[in-house]
């Protein structure tokens, strides 16, 4: 058998009524190989398939099957107890592959893959299923969502969230996609997908909540923000302007995304020379 049917058979039993006292040994390899699979780049949580994103179902029940068949314990990190379900990433591979993790505050969950070449600064937290891509940089105080899929040479500015989405399991994670940067203190939720070598101003919300007005195509347009773009948050008049106790109006956030101008692409440019 596959691991994709190991796991698919063993979530049908676990949905069945399976417990962590059931589950046996060959249940438990299973568990293992499959985040060893994760961790290899072999597996991931979502795809591209024919120009869309699609999440990988049966990679994402495989990931709650890690919590549901699995007790909390007590475990030691840098002279530390702390208790989980899971151990934190062994890193001995990202020496190999030429990646560096700065000490006290990067942690990397079991189940997350980090590429060749990246660059982890503390404290950064990177969560089971997420993938991010050779040459990237994880800056402090970010967090990478469980599942979020990062894609090559992408920068993650200072104090950036990207969500992570587990459950429902046929829904897409973030995807933020190759060479895009985004600035400090951006946040990105929801399934939001972020397009090739797009430049995001900092302290800006991506969430399929909000929209985007797109100034290239000029359309208004809501969970993803087109490749090659610069986006940064405007406010636009909100429907509640016109209540009674609103005195002056009322304001809602919106992302505006227009072309990437020569001066941000040299910028960005700059940054990355620096980081070198």
């Amino acid at each position: 058998m596959s691991l994709q049917s190991d796991v698919e058979d063993l979530w049908q039993r676990y949905d069945d009524g399976l417990s962590v006292d059931d589950a046996t040994d060959d249940d438990a390899d299973v568990l293992e190989e499959f985040l060893q699979a994760l961790e290899a780049g072999e597996i991931r949580a979502a795809e591209k398939r024919n120009g869309e994103w699609e999440a990988n179902e049966w990679v994402k029940q495989g990931i709650l099957l890690n919590f549901g068949l699995r007790e909390t314990e007590p475990r030691e990190y840098g002279g530390v107890t702390y208790h989980d379900v899971l151990p934190l990433r062994d890193t001995a591979d990202l020496y190999e592959r030429g990646t560096r993790n700065t000490p006290d505050g990067t942690t990397i969950r079991r189940g997350a893959y980090v590429g060749g070449d990246a660059i982890l600064m503390s404290p950064a937290f990177v969560n089971i299923g997420a993938h991010v891509g050779d040459g990237t940089l994880v800056d402090s105080c970010d967090t990478v969502g469980s599942c979020a899929q990062i894609g090559e040479d992408v920068k993650l500015g200072a104090n950036t969230l990207i969500g992570g989405v587990l459950e429902p399991v046929e829904n897409a994670p973030v995807i933020v996609e190759d060479g895009v940067s985004l600035g400090a203190g951006c946040r990105v939720t929801s399934g939001f997908v972020v397009g090739e070598n797009s430049v995001v101003g900092e302290n800006t919300l991506l969430t399929p909540r909000i929209p985007v007005y797109d100034l290239v195509e000029e359309e208004v347009i809501y969970g993803e923000l087109p490749p090659e773009r610069r986006a940064f948050t405007r406010f636009v008049e909100s429907s509640v302007s016109d209540h009674d106790l609103i005195d002056g109006g009322a304001y809602k956030p919106a992302v505006v995304a227009t072309s990437i101008e020569e001066e941000t692409l040299e910028g960005t440019e700059r940054e990355d020379a620096l980081r070198e």
